[in-house]
Protein backbone atom coordinates (compact mmCIF):
# COMPACT_ATOMS: atom_id res chain seq x y z
CA UNK A 1 0.00 0.00 0.00
CA UNK A 2 2.68 2.22 1.14
CA UNK A 3 4.61 1.62 -2.73
CA UNK A 4 1.82 2.20 -4.64
CA UNK A 5 0.86 5.64 -2.40
CA UNK A 6 4.28 6.22 -3.39
CA UNK A 7 4.43 6.48 -6.95
CA UNK A 8 4.33 9.55 -8.78
CA UNK A 9 1.07 8.62 -11.19
CA UNK A 10 -1.14 8.21 -7.74
CA UNK A 11 0.75 11.85 -6.36
CA UNK A 12 -0.58 12.84 -9.53
CA UNK A 13 -3.81 11.89 -9.62
CA UNK A 14 -4.70 13.18 -6.09
CA UNK A 15 -2.62 16.23 -6.84
CA UNK A 16 -3.91 17.21 -10.07
CA UNK A 17 -7.81 17.74 -9.67
CA UNK A 18 -6.91 20.45 -7.04
CA UNK A 19 -4.48 22.38 -9.24
CA UNK A 20 -6.75 22.20 -12.25
CA UNK A 21 -9.85 23.76 -9.64
CA UNK A 22 -7.30 26.04 -8.08
CA UNK A 23 -6.03 27.09 -11.78
CA UNK A 24 -9.88 27.55 -13.28
CA UNK A 25 -11.47 29.30 -10.45
CA UNK A 26 -8.37 31.76 -9.06
CA UNK A 27 -5.28 31.88 -11.12
CA UNK A 28 -7.61 32.62 -14.72
CA UNK A 29 -9.39 34.95 -12.44
CA UNK A 30 -6.74 36.98 -11.52
CA UNK A 31 -5.46 37.06 -14.86
CA UNK A 32 -8.71 37.93 -16.10
CA UNK A 33 -9.09 40.70 -13.94
CA UNK A 34 -6.01 42.07 -14.38
CA UNK A 35 -6.29 42.33 -18.35
CA UNK A 36 -9.76 44.29 -17.59
CA UNK A 37 -7.86 47.20 -15.19
CA UNK A 38 -6.53 48.36 -18.68
CA UNK A 39 -9.47 49.05 -19.41
CA UNK A 40 -12.48 51.50 -19.96
CA UNK A 41 -15.14 49.59 -19.54
CA UNK A 42 -18.66 50.12 -17.85
CA UNK A 43 -19.40 45.90 -18.12
CA UNK A 44 -22.28 46.29 -20.92
CA UNK A 45 -20.61 48.02 -23.67
CA UNK A 46 -17.29 47.40 -25.54
CA UNK A 47 -14.72 48.29 -23.57
CA UNK A 48 -11.73 50.51 -25.05
CA UNK A 49 -7.72 50.35 -23.78
CA UNK A 50 -6.72 52.36 -21.04
CA UNK A 51 -3.81 51.75 -20.40
CA UNK A 52 -2.19 52.47 -17.13
CA UNK A 53 -4.64 55.31 -16.41
CA UNK A 54 -6.91 53.23 -14.04
CA UNK A 55 -4.19 52.50 -11.55
CA UNK A 56 -2.65 56.20 -12.35
CA UNK A 57 -6.25 57.75 -11.06
CA UNK A 58 -6.22 55.12 -8.15
CA UNK A 59 -3.08 56.48 -6.74
CA UNK A 60 -2.44 59.75 -7.83
CA UNK A 61 -6.20 61.10 -7.83
CA UNK A 62 -8.39 58.93 -5.73
CA UNK A 63 -8.10 60.63 -2.31
CA UNK A 64 -10.48 57.96 -0.98
CA UNK A 65 -8.15 55.23 -1.91
CA UNK A 66 -4.74 55.60 0.81
CA UNK A 67 -7.61 56.49 3.91
CA UNK A 68 -8.95 52.82 2.65
CA UNK A 69 -6.04 51.22 2.51
CA UNK A 70 -5.15 52.79 5.99
CA UNK A 71 -8.46 51.50 7.69
CA UNK A 72 -7.75 47.80 6.02
CA UNK A 73 -4.42 47.71 7.85
CA UNK A 74 -6.40 48.45 10.92
CA UNK A 75 -9.00 46.58 10.40
CA UNK A 76 -6.33 43.47 9.67
CA UNK A 77 -4.46 44.35 13.10
CA UNK A 78 -7.74 44.26 15.13
CA UNK A 79 -8.30 40.89 13.48
CA UNK A 80 -5.25 39.70 14.54
CA UNK A 81 -5.91 40.72 18.02
CA UNK A 82 -9.68 39.12 18.20
CA UNK A 83 -9.47 36.16 16.24
CA UNK A 84 -5.72 34.62 16.59
CA UNK A 85 -4.56 36.19 19.95
CA UNK A 86 -8.42 35.77 21.38
CA UNK A 87 -9.06 32.80 20.40
CA UNK A 88 -4.79 31.41 21.79
CA UNK A 89 -6.28 33.00 25.08
CA UNK A 90 -9.59 31.25 24.90
CA UNK A 91 -7.66 28.09 23.63
CA UNK A 92 -5.27 28.02 26.84
CA UNK A 93 -7.79 28.56 29.23
CA UNK A 94 -9.90 25.55 28.23
CA UNK A 95 -7.08 23.56 29.08
CA UNK A 96 -7.17 24.69 32.27
CA UNK A 97 -10.59 23.86 33.17
CA UNK A 98 -11.84 20.70 33.39
CA UNK A 99 -15.79 21.17 34.37
CA UNK A 100 -18.07 22.60 31.64
CA UNK A 101 -15.20 22.64 29.19
CA UNK A 102 -17.47 21.32 26.24
CA UNK A 103 -20.44 23.46 26.88
CA UNK A 104 -17.73 26.85 26.61
CA UNK A 105 -16.23 25.01 23.58
CA UNK A 106 -20.34 24.70 22.54
CA UNK A 107 -20.91 28.27 23.35
CA UNK A 108 -17.91 29.84 21.61
CA UNK A 109 -17.95 28.05 18.40
CA UNK A 110 -21.25 28.58 18.11
CA UNK A 111 -21.05 32.65 16.04
CA UNK A 112 -18.63 30.58 13.87
CA UNK A 113 -22.26 28.30 12.25
CA UNK A 114 -24.34 31.17 12.38
CA UNK A 115 -24.64 33.59 8.87
CA UNK A 116 -22.83 36.31 8.83
CA UNK A 117 -26.67 38.50 8.01
CA UNK A 118 -27.68 37.11 11.36
CA UNK A 119 -24.73 38.07 13.22
CA UNK A 120 -24.70 41.78 11.79
CA UNK A 121 -28.66 42.21 12.65
CA UNK A 122 -27.97 41.16 16.21
CA UNK A 123 -24.93 43.83 16.78
CA UNK A 124 -27.08 46.47 15.07
CA UNK A 125 -29.66 45.56 17.42
CA UNK A 126 -26.89 45.60 20.14
CA UNK A 127 -25.75 48.71 18.93
CA UNK A 128 -29.02 50.85 18.16
CA UNK A 129 -29.64 53.88 19.70
CA UNK A 130 -33.32 54.60 18.36
CA UNK A 131 -34.60 52.94 20.00
CA UNK A 132 -31.63 52.66 22.67
CA UNK A 133 -30.21 49.09 22.01
CA UNK A 134 -28.79 46.39 25.00
CA UNK A 135 -25.39 48.16 25.22
CA UNK A 136 -27.30 52.03 25.56
CA UNK A 137 -29.40 50.62 27.85
CA UNK A 138 -26.59 49.15 30.44
CA UNK A 139 -25.10 51.92 29.78
CA UNK A 140 -27.50 54.14 30.77
CA UNK A 141 -28.08 52.64 33.68
CA UNK A 142 -25.04 54.14 34.63
CA UNK A 143 -25.12 57.16 33.02
CA UNK A 144 -28.30 58.60 31.05
CA UNK A 145 -26.49 60.56 28.65
CA UNK A 146 -24.84 57.15 27.53
CA UNK A 147 -28.29 56.03 26.30
CA UNK A 148 -27.92 57.63 23.27
CA UNK A 149 -24.20 57.00 22.47
CA UNK A 150 -23.38 56.41 18.93
CA UNK A 151 -21.50 53.41 17.58
CA UNK A 152 -21.80 52.58 14.16
CA UNK A 153 -22.78 55.62 12.75
CA UNK A 154 -19.98 57.33 15.16
CA UNK A 155 -16.60 57.97 12.43
CA UNK A 156 -14.36 57.08 15.98
CA UNK A 157 -15.72 53.87 16.53
CA UNK A 158 -17.63 52.26 13.40
CA UNK A 159 -14.52 50.54 12.27
CA UNK A 160 -13.53 49.11 15.80
CA UNK A 161 -17.09 47.86 16.00
CA UNK A 162 -17.61 46.17 12.67
CA UNK A 163 -13.71 44.79 13.62
CA UNK A 164 -15.21 43.36 16.80
CA UNK A 165 -18.25 41.91 15.07
CA UNK A 166 -16.00 39.67 12.62
CA UNK A 167 -13.69 39.28 15.18
CA UNK A 168 -16.49 37.97 17.49
CA UNK A 169 -18.00 35.36 14.46
CA UNK A 170 -14.46 33.70 13.60
CA UNK A 171 -12.15 33.77 16.69
CA UNK A 172 -14.14 30.43 17.79
CA UNK A 173 -12.85 28.74 14.49
CA UNK A 174 -9.07 29.62 15.73
CA UNK A 175 -9.67 28.71 19.26
CA UNK A 176 -11.07 25.31 18.44
CA UNK A 177 -7.76 24.94 15.83
CA UNK A 178 -5.12 26.18 18.71
CA UNK A 179 -7.16 23.77 21.22
CA UNK A 180 -6.55 20.98 19.32
CA UNK A 181 -2.52 21.70 19.14
CA UNK A 182 -2.74 22.36 22.43
CA UNK A 183 -3.89 19.38 23.95
CA UNK A 184 -1.86 17.62 21.13
CA UNK A 185 1.74 18.67 23.29
CA UNK A 186 3.04 15.12 24.94
CA UNK A 187 2.56 15.26 28.63
CA UNK A 188 6.08 14.19 29.12
CA UNK A 189 6.96 17.73 28.51
CA UNK A 190 4.57 19.24 30.84
CA UNK A 191 5.81 16.92 33.21
CA UNK A 192 8.95 17.19 33.01
CA UNK A 193 8.66 21.20 33.62
CA UNK A 194 6.71 20.57 36.26
CA UNK A 195 9.43 18.77 38.32
CA UNK A 196 11.94 21.62 36.81
CA UNK A 197 9.73 23.56 38.97
CA UNK A 198 8.60 25.94 36.14
CA UNK A 199 5.54 27.86 36.55
CA UNK A 200 1.95 27.65 34.83
CA UNK A 201 2.90 30.52 32.49
CA UNK A 202 6.36 29.98 32.31
CA UNK A 203 5.53 26.03 30.53
CA UNK A 204 2.58 28.24 28.37
CA UNK A 205 5.36 30.75 27.19
CA UNK A 206 8.66 28.13 27.29
CA UNK A 207 6.86 24.99 25.98
CA UNK A 208 3.59 25.40 24.58
CA UNK A 209 3.64 28.45 22.57
CA UNK A 210 6.81 27.09 20.50
CA UNK A 211 5.94 24.03 20.37
CA UNK A 212 2.65 24.93 18.85
CA UNK A 213 4.34 27.91 16.47
CA UNK A 214 3.48 26.33 12.91
CA UNK A 215 -0.05 26.53 14.18
CA UNK A 216 0.07 29.85 15.03
CA UNK A 217 1.92 31.27 11.84
CA UNK A 218 -0.63 29.36 9.89
CA UNK A 219 -3.60 31.31 11.19
CA UNK A 220 -1.75 34.50 11.23
CA UNK A 221 -1.47 33.99 7.85
CA UNK A 222 -5.42 32.46 7.11
CA UNK A 223 -6.24 35.60 9.22
CA UNK A 224 -4.44 38.62 7.71
CA UNK A 225 -5.65 37.37 4.43
CA UNK A 226 -8.90 37.11 5.52
CA UNK A 227 -9.09 40.78 6.74
CA UNK A 228 -7.09 41.85 3.92
CA UNK A 229 -10.00 40.58 1.70
CA UNK A 230 -13.23 41.25 4.47
CA UNK A 231 -16.38 42.25 2.81
CA UNK A 232 -19.42 41.07 4.30
CA UNK A 233 -19.36 42.04 7.86
CA UNK A 234 -18.27 45.80 7.15
CA UNK A 235 -20.33 46.35 4.33
CA UNK A 236 -23.25 44.95 6.19
CA UNK A 237 -23.31 47.08 9.66
CA UNK A 238 -21.83 50.01 8.51
CA UNK A 239 -22.13 50.34 4.31
CA UNK A 240 -18.50 51.85 4.72
CA UNK A 241 -19.53 54.81 5.97
CA UNK A 242 -19.46 57.37 7.49
CA UNK A 243 -17.68 59.12 5.32
CA UNK A 244 -15.36 56.28 4.68
CA UNK A 245 -14.04 55.73 8.00
CA UNK A 246 -15.00 51.95 7.92
CA UNK A 247 -14.51 51.58 4.37
CA UNK A 248 -12.24 48.46 3.59
CA UNK A 249 -10.47 47.97 -0.08
CA UNK A 250 -12.96 44.54 -1.19
CA UNK A 251 -16.22 46.82 -0.57
CA UNK A 252 -14.86 49.66 -2.40
CA UNK A 253 -13.81 47.08 -5.17
CA UNK A 254 -17.61 46.51 -4.97
CA UNK A 255 -18.76 49.89 -5.18
CA UNK A 256 -16.86 50.99 -8.08
CA UNK A 257 -17.41 47.68 -10.25
CA UNK A 258 -20.87 47.26 -9.44
CA UNK A 259 -22.62 50.02 -8.48
CA UNK A 260 -20.54 52.85 -10.66
CA UNK A 261 -20.28 50.70 -13.42
CA UNK A 262 -16.25 51.43 -13.18
CA UNK A 263 -15.17 47.36 -13.94
CA UNK A 264 -11.59 48.69 -14.88
CA UNK A 265 -10.89 50.84 -12.32
CA UNK A 266 -12.63 48.55 -9.56
CA UNK A 267 -10.09 45.37 -11.52
CA UNK A 268 -7.23 47.72 -10.54
CA UNK A 269 -8.87 48.05 -7.04
CA UNK A 270 -8.44 43.93 -7.11
CA UNK A 271 -5.40 43.88 -8.52
CA UNK A 272 -3.73 45.96 -5.06
CA UNK A 273 -5.71 43.79 -2.92
CA UNK A 274 -4.27 40.65 -4.58
CA UNK A 275 -0.85 42.29 -4.48
CA UNK A 276 -0.69 43.42 -0.65
CA UNK A 277 -2.22 40.30 0.05
CA UNK A 278 0.74 38.20 -1.23
CA UNK A 279 3.35 40.90 -0.07
CA UNK A 280 2.40 40.50 3.48
CA UNK A 281 2.61 36.34 3.11
CA UNK A 282 5.48 37.12 1.76
CA UNK A 283 6.94 39.36 4.71
CA UNK A 284 5.41 37.01 7.47
CA UNK A 285 6.81 34.07 5.67
CA UNK A 286 10.17 35.95 5.53
CA UNK A 287 10.08 36.80 9.36
CA UNK A 288 9.59 33.14 10.27
CA UNK A 289 12.44 31.91 8.42
CA UNK A 290 14.39 34.18 9.91
CA UNK A 291 13.38 33.51 13.41
CA UNK A 292 13.68 29.55 12.55
CA UNK A 293 16.78 30.40 11.24
CA UNK A 294 18.20 32.07 14.39
CA UNK A 295 16.90 29.39 17.06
Amino acid sequence: MTRTLNKPSVIMMFILPAFITFTLIVIVSIIWVFCVSFLNWNGMTDGSFAGLENYRQLFFEDSNYWEIVGNTFLYTVYELIWQVLGGLLVAIFLTRIRRGRAILQTLYYIPVVISTVAICQIFTKFFSVTPPGMINSLLGLINEDWYYLEWLSNPNMSLEVAAFAEGYKYFGLYMVIFYAALISIPQELEEAARIDGASVLTQILRIKLPYIKPVIISNLIIVLNGSMRSFDVSYLLTKGGPANTSQLLTPYMYKQAFNSLRYGYGSAVAITIVILCVLLGVVLQKIVIRDDKED
